[in-house]
């Protein structure tokens, strides 16, 4: 049996490139959030401050357990340091599956 092969009308191939378009940016919102809080905490900036508190917040629920601070993937608990190596390491890695995600979203969508 021979399988033909579907058309797609010009619409729905529009709307699959902005769904696309869509996770895409999405995704890359997520890896910002995430390389900011680390650079925020790397910089030791103002938790008083409350952009840098609502940073702080996003990136934390965005890390999405796996890469936490607190019990992601590698953890330093000693040393003057320990918390900006946790923050540039565990969202440092999560900035970057929330690339890989995005690109792989972004390929199995678009047309």
């Amino acid at each position: 049996m021979s399988r033909q092969a579907t058309k797609e009308t010009p619409t729905a191939s529009r709307v699959r490139v902005l769904a696309a378009r869509v996770l895409w940016t999405v995704c890359v919102l997520a890896a910002l959030v995430l390389a900011l809080g680390a650079l925020l905490i790397a910089l030791d900036a103002n938790r008083d401050n409350n952009l840098v508190t609502f940073v702080l917040d996003l990136a934390d629920a965005l890390d999405l357990g796996v890469f936490s601070m607190e019990n992601g993937i590698k953890e330093w608990t000693e040393g003057e340091n320990a918390e900006t190596k946790n923050a540039l390491f565990n969202w440092g890695l999560g900035a970057v599956a929330w690339l890989v995600l995005g690109r792989l979203l972004d390929r199995l969508v678009r047309p």
